[in-house]
């Protein structure tokens, strides 16, 4: 599945992760730290919707 930032359109592909911020391939969006922010421009987790 893929992610996408509604703000900025940031996307997080569960199956490739996202290395540079220490998130490992394979990780499932729900299964990110309820503190996630978007890389980009930093809001939270419920500012993504499913691409």
């Amino acid at each position: 599945m893929k992610y996408v930032c509604d703000v900025c359109g940031w996307e997080y592909d569960e199956e490739a992760g996202d290395q540079e911020n220490g998130i490992e391939p394979g990780t499932k969006f729900e299964d990110l730290p309820e503190d996630f922010e978007c890389p980009v421009c930093f809001v939270g987790k419920d500012q993504f919707s499913q691409a």
